[in-house]
């Protein structure tokens, strides 16, 4: 199993391109049931969730064909890939793919408008959280489907004639719900409203391409999106977004180590509230042609509270990384998480590089430290992974980091971004 070895305590000076975002690419991957014709995304990152969706969609019998790389001298690539499901081969997920990755489920709401049924695996519970899918199956309803769970699986009959159009508001704004749900109602047969919808960047993404492929929708990005169903969609060329979440990574980085580093390829304002808290803690950050900068000083670090919400609040995929420039600020400062109930584990393992943090509930209790020190750590999901690197390249000596395959999933070429930028960081293959 790899493992990551980071020796601290270089200043990051340079370039890193940020890749296009995994959660936007993965539900524009799985728009591509809805459709007969072929739909192609540029921009698409080499992630390994990206190829596991790959293999999932190719049992649904989406024909798969990938071209468009092209070697950068910053070490990045892109990929063009074009997704043609002239008709769907099978309904059924089975737990044995859903299981690998959430995001898969979300195949139920495609299937369930083009073929009128789909039987899907319960994704069932997560390292961070049980996230249930009680918002879908409700959604779902609420556009006539029949929902039944059996045996671990749903099983979702569409009404004779197709799903209707229906006005639904979410209890709780739920990005995958709202995915969802958007994808099912662009096929049914009237209008959808739906209110208390999820405001992210990746949604936006979403009904923009769904638009591209013939539907109406209107008010993404907004609490209410509306969608005049069509009879059917076409194919289309879309880009990814950039990953907003990788974008506020390396920000948090620069600002911990110090440095100097332009992010290019992306838009501040899809995190304006991340980067808000990076100045506050004494980065300066500016937007650039095509990009941003980030200026950090390392040892000038401010304490800052924040609280993670959804779209436009702090993004709980950053919390994390946060609380890692946040180990070492002159100061005591608070981080609270109201996204997921167990999005802490990676206190422990900041503990062990001489982190002081203390949990209450919900929040966590930073008290920051001019030293950090390297020590063995373990990644227990993506996002805390991260934290872990960021954490390392600040930290006197060595860190190695295992279980790196959490990495993998979401944060394209790590190794080579930073050491170009003038960090030492290898990976270590076993």
């Amino acid at each position: 199993m790899d493992r990551i070895r980071i020796v601290g305590g270089n200043e990051l000076k340079g370039i890193i391109p940020i890749s296009g975002a995994k959660n936007a690419a993965l539900p524009l991957m799985i728009a591509s049931l809805l459709t007969s014709d072929t739909l192609t995304l540029e921009n698409v990152p080499h992630l390994a969730d990206v190829e596991l969706l790959l293999r999932i969609l190719g049992n649904h019998g989406v024909d798969v064909s990938v071209n468009g790389r092209r070697e950068h001298q910053d070490g990045s690539y892109s990929r063009t890939i074009h997704f043609t499901c002239r008709t769907v081969a099978d309904t059924t997920a089975p737990y044995e793919l859903v299981s690998k990755m959430r995001a898969s489920f979300w195949v139920i709401g495609p299937l369930l408008a083009r073929e009128g049924k789909a039987r899907v695996s319960l994704p069932g519970g997560c390292a961070i959280g049980t996230r249930p899918v009680d918002l879908f199956i409700e959604g779902l309803q609420a556009l006539g489907a029949e929902m039944e769970i059996d045996g671990g699986y749903i099983n979702a009959t569409a009404p004779k004639g197709g799903l209707i159009g229906a006005t639904y508001n979410f209890p709780k704004v739920s990005v995958g719900a709202t995915h969802v749900m958007m994808m099912a109602a662009s096929l049914a047969r009237g209008t959808t409203v739906i209110g208390n919808a999820a405001r992210e960047p990746e949604v936006v993404d979403l009904a923009n391409c769904l638009n591209a492929m013939g539907a109406k929708i209107s008010g993404a990005g907004t609490s209410t999106i509306t969608i005049e169903g069509v009879s059917s969609l076409s194919g289309a060329r879309h880009r990814v977004l950039p990953d907003r979440i990788e974008t506020g990574t390396y920000a948090m980085a620069v600002a911990m180590t110090g440095g100097d580093v332009v992010l290019q390829g992306t838009d501040a304002s899809l995190l304006d509230t991340a980067l808000e808290a990076i100045r506050r803690a004494g980065a300066e950050v500016t937007e650039t042609d095509g990009g941003i900068r980030v200026v950090g000083y390392g040892s000038e670090i401010r304490p800052v509270d924040i609280v993670t919400e959804p779209f436009p609040g702090f993004p709980t995929d950053l919390q994390a990384q946060f609380m890692g420039l946040m180990t070492r600020a002159n100061g005591v400062s608070h981080v609270t998480e109201t996204i997921f109930e167990n999005r802490f584990m990676h206190v422990q393992e900041l503990a062990r590089l001489g982190a002081r943090i203390t949990l209450s509930g919900q929040t966590a209790r930073i008290e920051g430290t001019s030293r950090l020190r390297g020590a063995p750590v373990m990644a227990t999901d993506l996002r805390a992974s991260v934290s872990l690197v960021i954490a390392g390249l600040a930290a006197e000596g060595e860190t190695m980091v295992s279980r790196v395959y959490h990495l993998d999933r979401g944060f394209e070429r790590l190794e080579e971004k930073l050491t170009r930028c003038g960090a030492i960081v290898e990976r270590i293959s076993d």
